[in-house]
């Protein structure tokens, strides 16, 4: 009898976590994924506790980084990255893991990946090459903290609906949509509207929660269910629990383009 292969999802945005692992046993189900973890300690301790086969690592987390982690790595377990950005030499990351996945993750892409992971026995991972990329991100996130504590994003905006003011925590946004002078909230509740321009909303909005899909909308990634490419490789946002897709225009389609 063969034994099933085994993971782990290590992220510290929960939700993302929880739809990573539903992805991976729709399309593996053969994958046993015995844990998940929040943070680089957690990653390292069950990696060491479990040895599992796959290791699906954030690269931002917080007390160690994706990178840090797998460059601790000594048994046999191999390492995916997933990451919301690209500013981590996206190239590099080939040479110290199987592979990397961009957030939002698709069906599509990570179906590409699991191949990869079935034919991975012969893969060794570059160490050295993890090691350098992990002090990188420790130069850079030292440079993104000094820059967040001058930075304070929108927690909540006091927008008007039939006469009356309401506060919108900014989380429970689906997306902002361009309308004329002012910009239409949409949220589970209702929609709402503000006057101020999308070109300065965008300057307020913390974009590692907030992604900019057209000159006219921005979208909450945490609410993305799927983006969906026409014949003509355009894009099209479908958001949870929104009926109507929202079109990505070229400049940011680089945001989805995975394949």
């Amino acid at each position: 009898m063969i034994d099933s292969p085994t993971a782990i999802v290590a992220d510290d945005e929960v939700n993302l976590a929880a739809y990573l692992r539903q992805l991976l046993q729709n399309l593996w189900p053969e994958l046993h994924v015995v844990a998940t973890a929040v943070n680089g300690k957690e990653a390292a301790e069950l990696i060491e506790e479990v040895e599992p086969d796959f290791a699906f690592l954030d690269i931002k987390m917080p007390v160690a980084s994706g990178l840090e982690v797998a460059a601790g790595i000594s048994g046999k377990t191999k390492v995916v990255f997933v990451t919301a950005y690209d500013e981590f030499a996206i190239e590099a990351f080939e040479s110290a893991a199987i592979d990397y996945l961009l957030k939002p993750i698709n069906s599509s892409r990570l179906a590409k990946t699991i191949e990869r992971l079935k034919a991975a026995k012969s893969i060794v991972m570059d160490r050295g090459k993890l090691l350098d990329l992990a002090e990188q991100v420790k130069a850079s996130a030292a440079v993104f903290a000094s820059a967040d504590k001058n930075t304070a994003y929108l927690s909540w905006i006091r927008a008007g609906l039939q006469g009356e003011t309401r506060i919108i925590a900014v989380g429970d946004v689906l997306y902002f949509k361009a309308d004329h002078k002012y910009t239409s909230i949409f949220t589970d509740s209702g929609e709402y509207l503000i006057r101020k321009s999308i070109k300065d909303l965008a300057k307020e909005l913390d974009p590692q929660a907030f992604w900019q899909i057209h000159r006219s909308t921005i979208v909450n990634i945490h609410n993305i269910d799927v983006a969906r490419k026409d014949f003509r490789g355009r894009y099209t946002v479908f958001l949870k629990g929104v009926k109507t897709g929202l079109k990505v225009s070229d400049p940011y389609s680089h945001l989805f383009r995975q394949m």
